[in-house]
């Protein structure tokens, strides 16, 4: 098997393992991955329309509302009006919301310590060189 094989099929299994695991420490919480990743996003600014947060999430805008419906549901979001702009909706955290977006990047936090424990800051380094060129040819590419 050649290097370039064994490498993709590495980084598809290690992709699969970390959400799963990371998936199992947010359901342990009561949230699911779409539900913690909308709160990572949300957490890091005040608010957002929902295009905006769809686009963020990479999923489309009826994938959205029924994700957006659970958190108002769970009281950890809000929708209000955009001011000129009867259809458009800015989501924001509720006091709840927020403490829970502290709790998910809690668990980001001791997921990554985890996952990367006693792995060498140059090795570090050179995979995520390796990536971000990954990402420059998937980018090329599309």
């Amino acid at each position: 098997m050649t290097a370039k094989m064994t490498f993709s099929e590495e980084l598809w299994t290690i992709s699969r393992k970390m959400r799963t695991l990371f998936d199992a420490r947010v359901r342990a919480e009561g949230l699911t991955l779409p539900r913690a990743r909308t709160l990572m996003l949300l957490g890091k600014r005040d608010c957002m329309t929902q295009t905006e947060l769809a686009e963020a999430l990479e999923i489309e805008g009826p994938t959205l509302v029924p994700l957006l419906d659970g958190l108002e549901k769970q009281g950890l979001i809000e929708r209000q009006p955009v001011d000129g702009d009867r259809r458009a909706k800015q989501v924001a955290l509720t006091p709840a919301g927020q403490e829970q977006a502290a709790n998910v990047n809690g668990l980001v936090r001791d997921f990554r310590n985890d996952v990367l424990k006693n792995i060498d800051e140059d090795d570090l380094n050179a995979a995520i060189r390796v990536l971000q060129a990954m990402a420059r040819n998937i980018e090329a590419a599309s």
